[in-house]
């Protein structure tokens, strides 16, 4: 790995941190989770495993530290690492198509509904979180509203980032394509 590379992956999970811990709780306690928006970014400039692993690790952990959430943070690691690699996989998949800021934008809508879908199912059903809401109440509260902020955000993010890495000469999937 790359140390240029490293630090743009830290700075996009900082962003990510910062916004998630500024966002105000919706439902329960869950909120918009704008770290997963940066961990999209984050994997589709750094499309290998070894990156998405550490992306996926780190803001993991972070949005587990951060969450409002009761029982949150071992659901949250989960989350994101299932999200992260499935991602992934779709991303290498569709590597021509996900270069398009549009398809890479829908991509970023379904990621957020994987990674809600299996947060919530971690955390109510493996480790019983009492919430006082059900999964269906949570995930047309929480997740279909997060899926429009992510969305959104990553339509106004990406573009200012491809133009820095563009300038730079960060290696990633931008310059190698």
């Amino acid at each position: 790995m790359n140390t240029k590379n490293l630090v743009l992956m830290a700075l996009l999970v900082g962003v990510g941190a910062a916004l998630y811990v500024v966002t105000p709780g919706m439902v329960n306690g869950m909120k918009p989770d704008f770290m997963l928006t940066m961990m999209f970014i984050g994997i589709i400039l750094f499309p290998s495993a070894k990156e998405t692993f550490l992306l996926s690790l780190t803001t993991g952990v972070l949005s587990g530290l951060f969450t409002t959430f009761p029982a949150g943070l071992v659901p949250n690691i989960i989350d994101k690492a299932v999200t992260g690699f499935v991602f992934l996989a779709v991303i290498l998949l569709l590597k021509k198509l996900a270069s398009n800021i549009a398809v890479s934008a829908i991509l970023v809508g379904l990621g957020t509904i994987l990674s809600g879908s299996v947060f919530l199912s971690v955390a109510l059903f493996v480790f019983n979180a009492n919430v006082g809401a059900t999964f269906a109440a949570l995930f047309v509260g929480v997740v279909l509203p997060a899926v429009a902020f992510n969305v959104i955000a990553f339509i106004i993010i990406y573009p200012i980032i491809t133009n820095l890495v563009k300038r730079s000469n960060f290696k990633t999937s931008l310059n190698q394509a």
